[in-house]
């Protein structure tokens, strides 16, 4: 359930881009971004980094949008926040904090946190969802590249790759906790 949370900003911005002008379909995903992370604090959470840069991502593109140059297509549009995704999951892994550590944080006990595996954890499921927004940047890029391409086959990658890192999410604390045993409890 958090998963889908966490990305219902991006879920908005994207049916919000069928309907509606792509500079209220940033404005919205931002303020959803927004109103996430009021809601992490008022229920005693941290700002998230993948939140946090999700607000200036959409805000940023907004305000470009509206204020300087209003003429991006909308795959252009989805180019310019994928990569945006994928450059603030490659900066938390620069800065070795990875996005997932800190969800991760919340949803376990503090003797789970000081077990040496769980920080590698994190980052082998930050990676995992890096390689998942590397591989919808990609689905973008086909779309503007090879137009002869049906359009649904762009939107079924990135779909694909999106549902691949939910599951692996799900999916590799429960191997660490079945490989390792009982005394490494991995969540994430």
């Amino acid at each position: 359930m958090t998963l889908f949370l966490i990305f219902a900003p991006f879920g908005a911005f994207a049916l919000l881009m069928l309907v509606a002008s792509t500079a209220v379909s940033l404005f919205a995903a931002a303020a959803l971004s927004l109103g996430m992370i009021g809601w992490d604090i008022i229920r005693g959470g941290s700002v998230k980094m993948l939140t946090a840069g999700s607000v200036l991502l959409f805000g940023a593109l907004g305000g470009y949008i509206t204020l300087i140059d209003g003429n991006w297509t909308p795959v252009a549009v989805r180019l310019a926040v994928d990569g945006g995704v994928l450059a603030i999951a490659l900066l938390s892994l620069a800065i070795r904090l990875p996005f997932t550590l800190q969800y991760a944080r919340e949803a376990v006990d503090a003797e789970t946190i000081k077990l040496p595996g769980f920080l590698r954890a994190n980052y082998i499921i930050t990676w995992a969802w890096t390689a998942a927004f590397v591989l919808m940047l990609v689905a973008d890029m086909l779309t503007i590249y090879l137009p002869g391409l049906p359009l649904w086959s762009g939107f079924a990658l990135a779909f694909a790759a999106r549902n691949s890192a939910v599951y692996f999410t799900k999916w590799y604390p429960q191997y660490r906790r079945a490989k390792y045993g009982a005394a490494t409890p991995l969540e994430s």
